[in-house]
């Protein structure tokens, strides 16, 4: 691979951004495809550039079904979980979701709860969660869980994730409590957002301990993760 191509995957990778490198196998020429197109020394063709979007768009590596001789290899960010709220769900949850492979980060301006000892091993934010948000980004292979329970907290990180590239978003709260977020998100002009919103949030297992709870919160995002977010949108 060309020192060029490299550096422009180390570049992606930093920046959190999805990239496919598609090679000729016959001769090694190579190219870019990201989100503005195709740029190298190897031309696509039509038919063949919309595949290779397509495998950029699901984050995987095949040969082009338009083209034999030709290979695409995809380089995707990690999987990410933002979690607003140092609370005891999140104490489980974040380890949860680091064994299952995310990048993890907690955020809560309240150092007595976003701490070492309660989070160990775990990547935390004392910033309020728009500035934390705003600096760490909002892409496609990131999720976010409002779990503080406290409007100052959560209302500010879903004004930002609603119209962003976010794959999950999720609050916790009763459904009164999500209806009074609703009036508050549509105040703000995000009313035809609200819709992405899981909201009681995690799949209905049943459970009610914090732990049980997180297992819920996680295998919800991983199934919107693989299978799509099947909440109707509109609120």
């Amino acid at each position: 691979m060309k020192a060029a191509t490299l550096a422009r995957i180390a570049r992606a990778q930093q920046q959190r951004e999805a990239l496919l490198v598609v090679t000729r196998l016959a001769d090694g020429a190579q190219c870019v495809v990201d989100a503005a197109g195709c740029s190298g020394d190897l031309a696509l063709a039509p038919e063949q550039a919309a595949d290779a979007a397509a495998l950029l768009a699901a984050g995987r590596s095949a040969g082009l079904a338009a083209a034999a001789g030709l290979f695409a290899r995809a380089y995707v960010p990690a999987p990410r979980l933002l979690i607003v709220g140092a609370v005891h769900i999140a104490q489980a949850l974040a380890s949860m979701a680091a064994a299952a492979g995310f990048e993890v980060v907690v955020i809560d301006p309240r150092g007595a709860f976003a701490s070492p000892e309660r989070f160990p091993g775990v990547q935390l934010s004392d910033e309020w969660p728009d500035e934390a948000l705003a600096r760490l980004g909002l892409d496609a292979a990131t999720a976010l869980v409002a779990l503080s329970h406290d409007p100052k907290l959560d209302d500010p990180a879903l004004e930002l994730a609603l119209p962003s590239a976010l794959f999950y978003i999720g609050a916790l709260g009763s459904r009164r409590t999500h209806e009074k977020r609703l009036e508050r998100l549509r105040a703000a002009g995000l009313g035809d957002l609200t819709g992405r919103i899981h909201s009681p949030i995690g799949l209905d297992l049943g459970g009610r301990a914090p732990a049980e709870i997180a297992v819920s919160i996680l295998a919800e995002v991983i199934q919107v993760r693989y299978r799509g977010d099947r909440v109707e949108t509109g609120a």
